[in-house]
């Protein structure tokens, strides 16, 4: 673990345990009168919905709400609910629901505090000052955009999917509840499960930069820290000790909020450090197959931890002993490789395919993938182990 330098960003708050969703209005109260609520279709029909209107309602707010969320957020769903709402003029937004709900909420803050178009803010720094409160109250365990500064969407003038990042997209408050992921089923625990532990892996693994007093004002993603390292193996102890069971179990609250908490805490680590190849890989494979990010990421990433075995070993070591699939006597060389078939094993037992062309990528696919996964530049640049287009296109075909 790296302890000479520690970077942590977080919302002003974070409300964490069983029933805390209960707080929304109390919390939303503080913050203006008026609020914006994101969500989409399947949460519109369930009670919930209604439940948190009358909770918000109740500490006489002017609520407004946006079911229309979809997955993989395309660019015309973010300019249609900032349409919609513009003269609505809400002072707090709130996103309830899986990752796609919560970085709605923060880009249509980010569009309602300032000028558009979204293009201008594609990449790291480019958003010009504080937006709107985001309260955040996820009902999935995997993304952790509940404490990021990233959001991510699908713009049509691009061939895959575009991440804007800035400190000033965090949140104001998370609202973790673990009772909102009991209704979610198997297949979805587990991908998302397997996106949470990717982010901490590769927050773990990071590059370590050079500690200069200006890395954290230049980079939204400072790579490999000492804080970023605690939350990161916080998280993967938790994840292999209790996803697989939330998959099985899921009606299981200690095993849900296990799982959430381990969301969260991947979240903190990749925050601050970022992540590296199966994320930056992702995203050409998602826009190829339609497949869903985590699902993409979790068959991708034992993969690229075999290509950055070298340069992680110390890392992957850590981890090997953290989830005791080592010992302290055991080598790095030998710990590292134990990691990444514990991560292998897990994977397969909770349903999460081995190779890509279970997702549907085929060979003739990999030259432009290996090409595309180059523009998610912050990504590759945090990798252990260079990367460039003949590095990526090892790792795919390895995949394939």
């Amino acid at each position: 673990m790296r302890q000479d330098y520690g970077v942590t960003r977080a919302p002003s708050q974070l409300l964490f345990g069983a029933g805390q969703r209960r707080a929304l209005g109390r919390v939303a109260a503080a913050l203006g009168r008026s609020v914006l609520l994101c969500t989409d279709k399947r949460i519109a029909e369930l009670p919930l919905l209604a439940e948190i209107i009358a909770d918000l309602k109740a500490f006489d707010l002017n609520v407004a709400v946006f079911d229309a969320t979809q997955p993989e957020l395309p660019l015309h769903g973010i300019e249609a609910c900032v349409a919609a709402y513009a003269d609505f003029k809400p002072d707090v937004v709130i996103g309830l629901g899986g990752g796609s709900c919560l970085d709605l909420a923060k880009l249509v803050s980010l569009l309602l505090s300032h000028l558009g178009p979204l293009s201008d803010y594609y990449g790291e720094y480019k958003v010009p000052g504080p937006i709107r409160p985001v309260i955040a109250v996820p009902t999935t365990s995997g993304t952790g955009s509940e404490v990021t500064p990233v959001a991510v969407l699908a713009d049509p003038d691009r061939a895959m999917k575009v991440g804007i990042s800035s400190p000033y997209l965090i949140p104001h408050t998370a609202i973790c509840d673990p009772e909102l992921t009991l209704s979610c089923p198997p297949g979805l625990t587990a991908i998302s499960g397997a996106d949470a532990l990717a982010h901490a892996i590769e927050a773990f693994a990071a590059v370590a930069r050079k500690a200069e007093p200006d890395l954290a004002m230049t980079r939204v993603f400072v790579g490999k820290n000492g804080l970023s390292d605690h939350y990161a193996l916080q998280a993967i102890k938790l994840i292999f000790d209790y996803l697989e069971h939330a998959v099985s179990q899921g009606d299981d609250l200690d095993a849900r909020s296990a799982v959430m908490l381990a969301s969260t805490y991947a979240g903190l680590a990749f925050g601050s450090a970022g992540t590296a190849a199966a994320h930056a890989i992702q995203y050409p494979v998602g826009a190829r197959t339609h497949t869903a990010h985590g699902l993409g990421v979790g068959v991708l990433l034992p993969h690229t931890m075999d290509f950055n075995l070298r340069a992680a070993a110390a890392d992957y070591a850590d981890i090997a002993r953290a989830i005791d699939v080592a010992s302290s006597t055991d080598t790095d060389a030998h710990a590292a490789k134990t990691a990444i078939e514990a991560v292998r094993s897990l994977f397969g037992r909770i349903g999460i395919p081995s190779n890509l062309r279970a997702i549907g990528v085929e060979e003739a696919d990999l030259p432009a993938m290996a090409d595309l996964a180059m523009n998610a530049a912050r990504l590759v640049e945090n990798n252990p182990a260079p990367l460039n287009p003949a590095a990526i296109r090892s790792i795919l075909e390895r995949a394939l």
